[in-house]
């Protein structure tokens, strides 16, 4: 799908814009080169805005305000009048996410062909909270960081690294061979509970897919796989919430059982 505009006074590639007042922010704290932020007309006099102004000024980013007209062509409904536009999504290399950190243990998220840009952004928004090092995503079959990712992020992707990578299998296999051990997220009976599971420990939490899970070869390369118990009537929970319960499981026991 062509995804610029063509009619009127917008010609965006729409993947490279940041849109909402807090994305926008964050971007901005983080020193992403944006090239211009573009804000309704109407929110002049707006309290909330004064910050995000007084920022753009201070790192020389343009500001232009604009008519309803403007926001009205975007294909996002939760713009709040204000959208960057960024250079192309700077992602990360592999090794750069391995790298240890200066205390504790490395704690990565793999997503395995998440297609949902809203659960990728909330995954990146939790792994980012939770202080990983790094998200992890194949090239193809999956939402890349686009403007809808960034959104649900809520500014986290401006600060998390994230890696781009062209066969998930052969990621992991790299992490194994840098000592991290690879968990992932599967429903079968012969998974580990979560919480008798070991995330004391350098780790990637590796998420399937939404629908079909992980991929047999994929589940084939983790070192262990863990479930989360289903007490009701539904059988699996969403991908995000999922990723959020492990990452945090992972975050408990480290604090906890401190790394010595």
């Amino acid at each position: 799908m062509d995804r610029r505009k063509h009619r009127g006074a917008v010609t965006l590639d729409f993947d490279d814009l940041i849109y909402g007042i807090h994305a926008v922010g964050e971007a901005l704290t983080a020193g992403e080169g944006l090239r211009v932020i573009r804000v309704a007309d109407n929110r002049t006099k707006d309290q909330t805005l004064r910050a995000l102004l007084a920022a753009a000024k201070e790192r020389n980013v343009p500001v232009r305000f604009e008519r309803r007209a403007f926001f009205e062509r975007l294909p996002f409904k939760a713009h709040q009048g204000v959208v960057a536009i960024a250079p192309p999504f700077p992602y990360a290399a592999l090794h750069e996410i391995l790298q240890p950190p200066a205390g504790g243990f490395r704690l990565i998220v793999v997503l395995d062909h998440l297609t949902d840009p809203h659960n990728v952004g909330a995954i990146i928004r939790t792994a980012e909270a939770a202080g990983a090092g790094g998200v992890v995503l194949p090239a193809r079959r999956s939402a890349g960081v686009n403007a809808t990712v960034r959104k649900a992020a809520a500014g986290a992707a401006a600060h998390l690294p994230i890696a781009r990578v062209a066969n998930v299998a052969e990621a992991i296999r790299t992490m194994k061979k840098a000592g991290i051990w690879v968990v992932g997220a599967d429903p079968s009976p012969g998974a580990v509970e979560f919480g008798r599971a070991d995330f004391n420990r350098d780790v990637a939490i590796v998420i399937g897919g939404e629908g079909g899970g992980l991929a047999p070869l994929i589940k084939r390369e983790c070192d262990y796989l863990v479930r989360l118990p289903m007490r009701g009537r539904v059988a699996s929970l969403n991908a995000s919430v999922a990723a959020a319960i492990l990452i945090y499981e992972a975050l408990r026991q480290r604090e906890c059982s401190p790394r010595p």
